[in-house]
């Protein structure tokens, strides 16, 4: 990226950074009392970026919807192989809820309604939330 200064119908063209930045005539009244060429620098500052926030995706346990059910939503929203669906799906069965994913709020937003509707699809109460991750 460039910055022009225009001098006295000269163009000046240098890189962003810092940039020393026009010489001009002062009039001798100012602070030092002397005439005389300045400069002045203008640094350009790059903002921070800060990296998103992230969500884990849980679905809950509940009496109803199939085992099976739950694998394929495992395998077909979260890419799961059969192993590791399996695996959440026992965790969900005997803890209560399983992790099944963690994502930027958008990402785990979309999963949420996509899982929610699934479901609903195929009339089971199966329910999917997310939470914030600690980290």
């Amino acid at each position: 990226m460039f910055l022009a200064a225009s001098l006295r119908n000269h163009l000046i063209v240098a890189p962003t950074e810092q940039i020393a930045v026009a010489t001009r005539m002062t009039s001798g009244a100012r602070n030092t009392g002397a005439s005389g060429p300045t400069t002045s620098v203008i640094t350009k500052v790059k903002p921070k970026t800060k990296r998103p926030s992230l969500f884990r995706v849980l679905i809950l346990n509940d009496d109803y919807t199939p085992m099976e059910f739950v694998v394929l939503v495992l395998e077909k929203f979260f890419q799961k192989n059969a192993e590791a669906a399996t695996t959440i799906m026992l965790h969900v069965h005997h803890h209560g809820l399983g992790e099944c994913g963690i994502f930027t709020y958008e990402i785990a937003e979309t999963k949420v309604t996509q899982v929610m509707d699934f479901a609903r699809k195929h009339q089971h109460p199966l329910q999917c939330v997310m939470e914030k991750a600690n980290a």
